[in-house]
C-alpha cells in the first residue's frame, strides 16, 4: 500500500484543520468584519480537499510503522500551513501567496516572524486566525491527532515520538500514548485559561486577551498590534506576559507529574528547570546592570522592567517586544538571541536546542576533560541522578552537528541572495530556533516583508526544520530511509 495509508491520515487532519477554522469564523460572524467571505471560502476548500482525500484513500489502513510517523509529520507540516494561508491570502489586500504561506508556517511553528505590517487595521478574524494557528501549532497538531487517532482505529505512538521535542522521547506519563497526549493538552488548556483571565484582569480586552494568550502559552509571539506589547505600555500586562512565558518555558510533562503527585517537588528537583530559571534570572540581572552602566536607562528600576520583559521574551523564543531593543548596545540583543537558542525546556512549546541538550553537552565536555587526566576512569554522564545512555548522547551530538551545519548552510544561502551578514545570520538563527525577530532588516521594529521570495522560502523551510528538530525532517532525504 506504500504511503497511501499515510496520505489517508493527512486527509483526516486536513478535515480537522478545516473545522478549526470555525474559531475565526465565529469572530467574523459576530463582528461582521470584511473577512467573512474569505473564511467561508477557505473553510469550504479545506473541508472539501480533506474529505475528498479521505474518501479516495479510506480503504488503505494499517498500523503505522516508524518511518510512516516521519512521513506523516513532514507532510502534515507542509500541507496544513498551505490551507492555513488561504484565509490570509484571500483577506489581506496585496498579500502574496509566498508571504501568506510564510505567515502560516510562522504561526504553525510558533516562530512569530511576520511578513505583514498594518496589523491594527486587519480584520479581527484574521488576527484571531494568525494567533489561533499559533496556539494549535505551539504544542503540535500531531499531539492533538495522537489523542484522537485511537478513535479512528490508528495507533499514534510513532507520531508522538516524532513530534515531541527533546532528546528523551520514549518517556511516557501514562501506559497508553493517547492518554499521554491528552494529559499534555489538559495541562496546556489549563495554562491557557489562566493566562486569558490574567490578561483580561490586567487591562486587555477579551479579544486581545484571547489572541495574546494563544501566542503566549505557545511561546509564539504574534500580536494583533504593530507595536506588540508597546501598544499598551503597561507594567501590569508586561508582568503577566513574563509570568506565563516563564511558566510555558517549562515542560508540560512536569506539570502533569506535579499535579498527579500533588507536589511541586518534581519541578524543583528537575535539573533542567533549575537551569532554565537560573539562566533567565542571571541574564536579567546582568543585562539590567549592563544597560544602566552604558547609559541606556537612567534608573535600574526602568532598566529591570524592560530587560526582564525582553530577556524572557527572546530566551523563551516568544519574540514579543515593547520597543526596539536593537538600539541597545550590541552585547544585550546578541546575548538574548543566544539564550533563545537553548534556554527553554524539552517538552515545552519553546524552540531551540533545549536546555537539557545544553546540560548534556556540558557534562559530556567535562567527562572528556576528566578522561584526559584519568583515561580508565568510569565516569558516566549523569542527569537528575540517573546515568544517560550512550544512545541518547550520540543522538544529542548528531543533532548538534546538524544544527551547526544548518545554521551555516542557510546563512550562506541568504548571503548568496545578497542579504547583509547581520540580517542573514540573525534571521536564520531566529527562524531555526523559532524565535521570530532577528536584527538588521528583520529586527523587532521591522518585519520579514522586505525579503525576496527566495529568501522568504528559505526561511520558511528553516522554521519547519527547527520546529521538527532537524532530524525528523532531514531523515526523509536519506536513501536508507526509503529502502525496503
Amino acid at each position: 500500500m506504500g504511503l497511501l495509508p499515510v496520505v489517508a491520515l493527512v486527509g483526516r487532519m486536513v478535515v480537522l484543520f478545516g473545522l478549526l477554522m470555525g474559531v475565526p469564523l465565529a469572530f467574523t460572524l459576530a463582528k461582521h468584519d470584511a473577512a467573512e467571505d474569505a473564511f467561508l471560502l477557505a473553510a469550504g476548500i479545506t473541508l472539501a480537499c480533506g474529505l475528498g482525500l479521505s474518501l479516495l484513500t479510506r480503504r488503505f489502513k494499517r498500523e503505522l510503522q516508524p518511518r510512516d510517523g516521519f512521513v506523516l509529520v513532514g507532510l502534515t507540516w507542509l500541507v496544513l500551513p498551505a490551507f492555513g494561508a488561504l484565509p490570509l491570502w484571500l483577506a489581506i489586500p496585496g498579500a502574496s501567496a509566498t508571504d501568506a504561506y510564510f505567515e502560516a508556517m510562522s504561526a504553525f511553528t510558533a516562530t512569530g516572524a511576520t511578513a505583514f505590517s498594518g496589523l491594527d487595521a486587519l480584520p479581527l478574524s484574521v488576527n484571531v486566525w494568525r494567533c489561533f494557528m499559533m496556539f494549535v501549532g505551539g504544542l503540535g497538531i500531531i499531539i492533538l491527532a495522537v489523542a484522537i487517532l485511537p478513535l479512528l482505529g490508528v495507533g499514534g505512538s510513532q507520531l508522538y515520538k516524532t513530534e515531541m521535542t527533546g532528546p528523551m522521547k520514549d518517556q511516557k506519563l501514562t501506559p497508553r500514548i493517547a492518554d499521554t497526549a491528552r494529559a499534555i493538552w489538559v495541562a496546556y488548556g489549563l495554562l491557557a485559561l489562566a493566562c486569558t483571565g490574567a490578561y483580561r484582569a490586567a487591562g486587555m480586552s477579551w479579544e486581545d486577551a484571547f489572541m495574546h494568550m494563544c501566542t503566549t502559552v505557545s511561546l509564539g509571539g504574534f500580536s494583533s498590534h504593530d507595536l506588540s506589547f508597546g501598544y499598551w505600555n503597561s507594567p501590569a500586562i508586561e508582568a503577566v506576559a513574563v509570568l506565563f512565558m516563564m511558566l510555558s518555558g517549562v515542560s508540560l510533562v512536569l506539570y502533569f507529574v506535579a499535579w498527579r503527585s500533588r507536589s511541586l517537588a518534581p519541578l524543583w528537583r528537575n535539573a533542567e528547570v533549575r537551569a532554565f530559571y537560573a539562566v533567565l534570572l542571571g541574564s536579567v540581572a546582568l543585562i539590567s546592570l549592563y544597560l544602566v552602566t552604558f547609559g541606556s536607562y537612567a534608573s535600574f528600576t526602568l532598566a529591570l522592567r524592560h530587560t526582564a520583559f525582553h530577556v524572557v521574551s527572546i530566551a523563551t523564543t516568544t519574540g514579543y517586544s515593547t520597543h526596539d531593543y536593537a538600539v541597545w548596545p550590541l552585547f544585550a540583543p546578541l546575548h538574548m538571541i543566544l539564550l533563545g537558542c537553548f534556554a527553554t525546556c524539552a517538552g515545552s512549546t519553546g524552540g531551540g536546542i533545549k536546555m537539557v541538550r545544553m546540560l548534556l553537552l556540558l557534562k559530556q565536555s567535562r567527562r572528556e576533560l576528566v578522561r584526559i587526566v584519568h583515561p580508565n576512569v568510569v565516569n558516566p554522564v549523569v542527569l537528575g541522578g540517573a546515568a544517560v545512555s550512550d544512545r541518547v548522547m550520540q543522538s544529542v551530538i548528531a543533532y548538534m552537528m546538524l544544527y551547526g551545519a544548518t545554521l551555516v548552510g542557510f546563512t550562506m544561502a541568504l548571503l548568496f541572495t545578497g542579504l547583509d551578514a547581520v540580517t542573514a545570520f540573525t534571521a536564520v538563527v531566529a527562524c531555526v530556533n523559532n524565535i521570530g525577530p532577528g536584527l538588521g532588516d528583520v529586527g523587532p521594529s521591522l518585519n520579514y516583508g522586505s525579503l525576496t521570495d527566495l529568501q522568504t522560502w528559505l526561511l520558511t523551510f528553516a522554521m519547519m526544520l527547527g520546529r521538527l528538530e532537524l532530524l525528523s525532517v532531514l531523515v526523509l532525504f536519506t536513501p536508507a530511509f526509503w529502502r525496503r
